[in-house]
């Protein structure tokens, strides 16, 4: 019985920081979502050529209004350092775009305190300063550049689709888009999107949390953080904070919760923001960077990060500390484990209205037009544009799109797993006839109405591509593939 009463109090604790930030989350969704729909990625990659002052402070901001998942961050950033970005600023954006976000701050606040929210962007403009200066001695540009050559070669093997025009996708200026209910009706489709891909991270995230702040006795709290010590405790604090991230499989905004139970039981401030930055080191996303970039950097990525999230969360307490800034009382509980009619409450109730507006958009964006620009990944949920998936798949006549490699990977080992689901949203394009054609260049199932590489004409026969690579590869030499596809 008292194991019973142990897990109901960590299911209703972790319920209640559920309910406690509800609102922030549909506001931090509801941002990312309209950033995602109105900034051109095309923009951001021009603006990513090296890793001047300037062009850092550009690509942290570019980062921050792009908020995203992990996974999705990892994919954007391979995809802007293959098509030229520099390494350390395609870097910088992946770290600015799942920390240094609107929703993150609000949901610390939320549960730790106004200092952390303060501290995740004063650490965070730390910690990329400090990678900055560390990447290039850490990262050979001769290995920089081997990896990219790797990228751009499974891309033309019929990998990645390459970047359609901008204004040839959206048929409109920025802000002509923004006045139409089509440009928000994409930017709905990206935000319940994106709280369908993240719904594991954040049902494991309060979960969690829940335990931790109920279930684990004190003394244990105790014996992992090595209270007491003074500069040594807090040095150790921020060393364990990113490795505790590294363990707990959980990631972008769901390893919010988390750190409020650490801080709750035990972890120093220091170390707490540490853990929060540490959200792309989680086991997950490095083994994702190992398959993109090599074992090698992906290694060098991993040290270099975690010394980065160390070395901010440290400092950050020591300079709020020098600045007279208190860290948070820790709390006797988290949330209140119970409902009150206060400001959270009505503010979570014009939350629900508001996301009922945005699910209507969503589920009726065909009827302005722009249902046919996106997909949704069969595997995680998410929203994605056609024109910038990083990878596609056929399958039984049709043709899938995925956020990252990390899902197409998952798909391909079992497709039949994501395709089989009764009662559910068509994943992909699903026409009454769906028919494929095969690259000739790379033998790849694909879409005809919906070729990533586009076509090419020879002999008076019409051929499509999976990639650019493939139809460039064509046209230097038709003769060498006419005849492997047509349509």
């Amino acid at each position: 019985m008292a194991f019973l009463d142990t897990a109901w109090r960590s299911v209703l604790e972790a319920f209640f920081m559920f309910w406690g930030t509800l609102w922030a989350l549909v506001l931090g969704f509801t941002l990312s979502g309209t950033v995602q729909a109105f900034v051109s990625r095309r923009e951001m990659q021009k603006a990513m050529g090296d890793h001047r002052p300037a062009t850092v402070v550009r690509t942290g901001l570019l980062g921050a209004a792009s908020s995203s998942c992990s996974y999705a961050a990892a994919a954007l950033a391979k995809s802007l350092f293959q098509r030229g970005a520099d390494f350390t600023t395609a870097m910088v954006f992946m770290l600015a775009s799942t920390n240094l976000v609107v929703e993150l701050g609000i949901v610390l606040w939320l549960l730790a305190g106004w200092q952390f929210a303060l501290a995740e962007f004063v650490g965070g403009a730390i910690m990329i300063a400090l990678f900055v200066l560390a990447a290039p001695r850490v990262f050979p540009v001769s290995e920089l550049e081997d990896a990219r050559a790797r990228l751009a070669e499974r891309s033309a093997r019929g990998g990645s689709p390459e970047e359609a025009d901008e204004a040839e996708q959206h048929g409109k200026g920025l802000w002509a888009r923004m006045r139409s209910k089509a440009g928000w009706a994409d930017a709905a489709g990206y935000a319940v999107s994106d709280a369908t891909m993240l719904r594991r991270e954040l049902l494991i995230g309060y979960l969690v949390a829940g335990v931790l702040a109920v279930a684990v006795p004190p003394a244990v709290y105790s014996t992992v953080f090595f209270p007491g010590h003074g500069l040594l405790t807090d040095v150790w604090d921020a060393i364990v904070g990113p490795l505790v991230a590294f363990a707990s499989f959980v990631c972008s905004i769901g390893n919010v919760p988390l750190a409020a139970a650490l801080y709750r039981g035990g972890l120093g401030f220091g170390g707490t923001v540490a853990f929060v930055f540490a959200d792309l080191i989680a086991f997950p996303l490095v083994a994702v960077y190992a398959k993109l970039y090599g074992r090698r950097i992906a290694v060098r990525l991993f040290l270099t990060f975690w010394a980065v999230m160390s070395v901010a969360g440290l400092a950050t307490d020591l300079l709020f500390r020098g600045l007279g800034i208190p860290a948070p009382d820790r709390p006797a509980e988290i949330v209140p484990a119970r409902f009150e009619w206060n400001y959270t409450t009505w503010l979570n109730l014009a939350a629900i209205a508001a996301a009922a507006v945005l699910y209507g958009l969503y589920r009726n964006r065909a009827r302005f037009g722009t249902a046919d620009r996106y997909a949704k990944d069969p595997v995680c949920g998410m929203q994605v544009e056609k024109a910038h998936a990083p990878a596609t798949a056929s399958h039984k006549g049709h043709t899938y799109w995925f956020c990252s490699d990390r899902c197409h990977e998952k798909f391909t080992a079992d497709p039949d797993r994501y395709t089989q689901d009764p009662g559910s949203e068509p994943m992909a394009d699903t026409h009454a006839e769906a028919t494929t054609v095969v690259d000739p260049v790379c033998g790849m199932d694909i879409d005809p109405e919906n070729p990533g590489g586009g076509t090419f004409a020879h002999d008076g026969t019409q051929y499509a591509f999976c990639s650019t690579g493939c139809r460039d590869a064509f046209a230097a030499q038709p003769q060498q593939y006419a005849g492997g596809s047509g349509n």
